[in-house]
């Protein structure tokens, strides 16, 4: 910060005798822009979108001297809370928390609060506390909304057969990305364009233009996949964010829609992100009855944009995460600056407005991969083939 220094001397009687008048333009304060204190960042499992976001963190607050500690939580609230609790232990200033449990995730907030931690959420919000100073993510409800209308664009005719699939209970993105795609679905499922097939609960909900968080819980369902699940419901339309479990109950789906051939054919399947698509297309490609199908996914994931240009994910919701994790980055400098990162809006946990800093997002289908992605940077053509 530069100041203009003006220095008015009345006398050399006046100066001996009383204060002098300074401005302090021009003059360097050694204390401006000083980056005093560490930040704590805790990713919620070892998947390879962490792994992206972790390189850009570090290169972005090494570049800037700042102190870090980045920790994975294995999908473990518990683990989550110990490795806050060590943080915080360690001294931090910042900590930028993406959480395993949008809610379970509060105590850990608190916790860090309690001890004068600025606390961050980034790209999953943290709810239900006050505790939450800021949050970084994408355009979540906007993501879901250019899902769902991607589906009605590539959509001819009425009955056509639609699957739903979300993300995690836990995950407070999984009813932003879900609402938003419900917003611009339903009038198309309400006038028969589109019929739901696999998840009676929101047939049940096809009149209503906008849901509650407890009407889309209960379209989620609570259904148990992983290892040895109990009977599966026709309701459940929840993934975990796991292949294994996306693949297994598209199979069981399509399993309990067998009786009616309308249900199959050319299928349209909301796809909540890149990973969880390619378990889908496992099981929709094991399925002679299916006989096309365009499907959703989101984070350009290399393997889901290799699909894509193959032909078999139709597209992906690209999410930078180079400009995400700068942004995060940038945040965590100004605070340990003990300045106020600029935001833009604000999203609500169920508690507060919590400032937000909002990255955009762009739709990428096998016209634009070159133009989003290789001119872009972000990947190389080298990664692909048939490129």
């Amino acid at each position: 910060m530069k100041k203009n220094v003006t220095l008015a001397i009345l006398s050399a009687a006046v100066i001996g005798l009383g204060p002098f008048i300074v401005s302090c333009d021009n003059v360097t304060d050694p204390a401006a822009d000083k980056i005093d204190g560490a930040v704590g960042i805790v990713f919620p499992n070892d998947y390879l979108r962490w792994d992206n976001d972790e390189a850009r963190f570090r290169a972005a607050l090494t570049a800037a001297g700042v102190e870090h500690t980045i920790l994975r939580s294995a999908d473990s609230s518990v683990t989550e809370a110990t490795h806050v609790a060590n943080l915080i232990e360690s001294g931090i200033k910042v900590l930028v928390l993406c959480p395993v449990s949008s809610a379970d995730a509060a105590s850990a907030a608190e916790a860090a609060h309690a001890a004068g931690v600025t606390v961050i959420a980034y790209e999953r919000l943290i709810t239900e506390t006050a505790a939450v100073d800021y949050y970084v993510s994408f355009k979540s409800l906007d993501v879901g909304r250019m899902q769902g209308q991607y589906l009605i664009d590539h959509a001819t005719g009425t009955g056509n057969p639609l699957y739903l699939y979300a993300g995690n209970q836990t995950d407070n993105n999984s009813f932003l990305f879900f609402a938003g795609s419900w917003s611009v679905l339903q009038p198309k499922i309400a006038d028969g364009t589109f019929v739901i097939a696999n998840s009676q609960a929101a047939d049940g909900l096809k009149e209503s233009a906008t849901l509650t968080h407890d009407q889309i819980s209960t379209i989620f369902g609570t259904n148990a996949i992983s290892g040895t699940p109990p009977a599966m419901t026709v309701d459940g339309i929840t993934t975990h964010w796991s292949y294994d479990d996306a693949k297994t109950l598209c199979e069981r789906n399509l399993s309990t829609v067998n009786a009616s051939a309308s249900l199959k054919g050319s299928v349209f399947v909301l796809g909540p992100n890149d990973y969880t698509a390619r378990g889908i297309i496992a099981a929709l490609d094991g399925d002679s009855a299916v006989t096309s199908y365009v499907i959703t996914g989101q984070d350009a994931e290399k393997d889901s944009v290799q699909s894509i240009i193959d032909g078999y994910q139709s597209m992906t919701v690209f999410k930078d995460v180079r400009t995400l994790a700068s942004d995060a980055a940038a945040a965590v400098i100004e605070v340990l600056k003990g300045k106020t990162p600029a935001t833009l809006g604000s999203f609500n946990n169920g508690v507060k407005e919590v400032p937000s800093v909002i990255s955009d997002i762009v739709q990428v289908t096998a016209a634009n991969v070159r133009e989003a992605l290789i001119d872009t940077g972000y990947y190389s053509a080298s990664d692909f083939t048939g490129l």
